[in-house]
């Protein structure tokens, strides 16, 4: 009992105060991200050869093969997948934040044969610089230029989970490329209701489902009207295809 309080207090024994004092050195230990990165990759490449595809699926893999480059996105939260769906190898780069937690995803994305741009654009009233999203959207503007894929999250972190924001929608005004939405599900999965994406863990040995949505072009010189536009537009396709792989693998399609 702690004197005074009539708490109890927690002993702490010798393993515990032992994994206290080396946890944080390794988690910066190079080593030891290097080798949790190359776990979850195994985690989702196992997900992958196991899950098989439902009918009325599409090949997301090989859309890449036969098509002038585009900008992949999907939502946050159904993301974690795309690490391990470039089959071919085709060049393929994805934006990541430049936050802490996203440096394993650009690790594992690695793992994926996938290129990553660090950066994000913030939600309204945050400093885009310290996001580094203007850069990045420079960056991945020069990548489609060269006619390479690139990918990005549609929607704002920490913002409402199923809605667009305007970063995607901007890159596709200044590079002239279509936007292409695309989801993946497992039949089998754990979904994080107390997260703010709902992420979900994809699970092996099932069914899975995989959609792409009908391609958003925004114009050049497209008004903040018909930008608003278009992002309600992904944000309707991303939607619809999202339940779509639901449906064909709960049974209600």
């Amino acid at each position: 009992m702690q004197p005074g309080t009539g708490r109890r207090v927690k002993k702490v024994t010798p393993l515990k105060r032992a994994w206290i004092a080396i946890r944080e050195p390794l988690a910066r230990s190079m080593m030891v991200k290097h080798a949790v990165a190359r776990l979850i990759y195994g985690w989702l490449v196992l997900v992958m050869r196991t899950n098989r595809l439902v009918e009325g699926s599409v090949d997301l893999p090989g859309l890449s093969r036969g098509e002038r480059s585009m900008i992949t996105t999907t939502w946050h939260g159904r993301h974690f997948m795309f690490a391990c769906l470039n089959r071919y190898r085709v060049p393929l780069t994805i934006m990541v934040s430049r936050s802490a937690d996203a440096e394993m995803n650009a690790m594992v994305l690695k793992l994926g044969g996938i290129e990553t741009v660090r950066g994000s654009g913030g939600r309204a009233g945050q400093h885009r610089a310290e996001k580094g999203g203007a850069s990045a959207l420079i960056q991945m503007k020069r990548v489609l230029d060269a006619d390479e894929w690139v990918g990005m999250v549609a929607n704002v972190i920490k913002g409402p989970a199923r809605e667009a924001g305007m970063g995607v929608i901007t890159l596709a005004r200044i590079s002239g490329k279509p936007i292409l939405p695309v989801a993946y599900q497992t039949s089998r999965r754990i979904v994080l209701e107390k997260s703010w994406d709902k992420s979900v863990i994809n699970l092996p040995f099932g069914r899975a489902a995989s959609l792409a949505g009908e391609p958003i072009h925004v114009a050049a010189d497209a008004t903040d009207e018909e930008m608003e536009a278009a992002r309600q537009r992904l944000t309707d396709e991303l939607n619809r295809i999202h339940d779509r792989c639901d449906a064909l693998l709960d049974g209600r399609a």
